[in-house]
């Protein structure tokens, strides 16, 4: 029993006649018109014949870069242990700081925002557990008062 607001399923049938639908554009299911405009469509949603490289969905583009299969992959092996390895290393020496032996996220953010490079790559990155630099604006600080 539909509700009061609501039209019932006979009244919505009713109101769609065959006769009102137009399909007259549409090319002919399976002919060469037909064929040609799907691959039209999946060509402009794949973003050409082969696809958005790689390069265009990170947004991340190297130059003198070769875009060959094999060198790609250990062009971006390289830079990502290059990466890896300078924020282990400064998040290290963060942890030695503190006189801990064990690296925290903590840690990794103080090396990551200390790090003027870094801090540009990473700049919009979220560290959970990370927490923020420690700073306090002048303004707040207590006035020194004038010496004798």
């Amino acid at each position: 029993m539909p509700r009061a607001n609501q039209p019932s399923v006979d009244s919505i049938d009713a109101s769609v006649d065959e006769s009102t639908v137009d399909f007259s554009d549409r090319p002919a299911k399976g002919s060469a018109e037909a064929k040609e405009k799907m691959a039209k469509m999946r060509a402009m949603q794949k973003g050409g014949k082969r696809g958005p490289s790689i390069q265009t969905k990170t947004k991340l583009i190297f130059p003198n870069l070769k875009l060959k299969t094999i060198g790609t992959s250990i062009y971006m092996a390289a830079v990502m242990e290059y990466l890896c390895a300078e924020v282990l290393e400064l998040a290290g020496d963060a942890a030695k700081d503190n006189k801990k032996k064990r690296i925290i996220p903590r840690y990794i953010q103080l090396a990551i925002r200390n790090d003027e490079e870094l801090t540009k790559v990473l700049g919009d990155v979220t560290i959970a557990q990370g927490g923020v630099l420690p700073n306090i604006q002048a303004v707040l600080l207590p006035k020194k008062t004038a010496e004798k």
